[in-house]
């Protein structure tokens, strides 16, 4: 048995399950690092701001991965390194987000990589959308894993593609298709 409460101060209901997954999110890892004592003041998630070149406000001091903002993901810290490395040498440093790629490892895997339709929708974009059933893909059929689905969502004027977001087994292998 499990005890939940929808919202604070909602009605708390007990609820009977055979699994439970509590996915809480994550927190940047900053409390040691002594920002503080260097003049570097956190944000109100505990992460240190950066400018475009990944610069705290020490001039000679950098942050990139986990303890800045956006997904706390290996692949973007790997991209920011390299990134700021560069913009240290004097190159550029400019990094489309929506380029880098999400996965979510639960069965069936859930991936994507750009925009939502809901952010498309709230940023007033014209869109269309693909749908394309796993039950329709002859690997699935072979694998006998046939739930799940892939979608893209494409400019509607110009067909140029705005995100993909695929749920099944796999997933985050072929996301990175959507990437390309």
């Amino acid at each position: 048995m499990v005890q939940v409460e929808a919202a604070k101060g909602g009605k708390a209901e007990t609820l009977e399950a055979d699994t439970l997954l509590v996915s809480v999110g994550r927190r940047p890892y900053t409390a040691e690092l002594g920002t503080d004592t260097v003049g570097i003041k956190l944000d109100e998630k505990g992460r240190v701001p950066v400018n475009e070149r990944f610069q705290t406000c020490v001039p000679s001091i950098y942050a990139i991965g986990d303890v800045i903002q956006g997904p706390m993901l290996a692949h973007k810290a790997e991209d920011e390194g390299v990134l700021c490395v560069e913009g240290i040498a004097g190159g550029p440093t400019h990094i489309d987000y929506n380029c880098i790629p999400s996965v979510i490892y639960t069965h069936p895997e859930v991936a994507w990589v750009g925009k939502s339709e809901e952010m498309l929708k709230a940023e007033n974009v014209k869109y269309k959308v693909g749908k394309f059933p796993f039950t329709a893909n002859s690997r699935a059929k072979t694998n006998n894993e046939t739930e799940g689905f892939v979608k893209v969502l494409g400019d509607k004027e110009t067909d140029r593609l705005l995100g993909v977001h695929i749920m099944g087994p796999n997933a985050g292998e072929m996301i990175a298709e959507g990437v390309i």
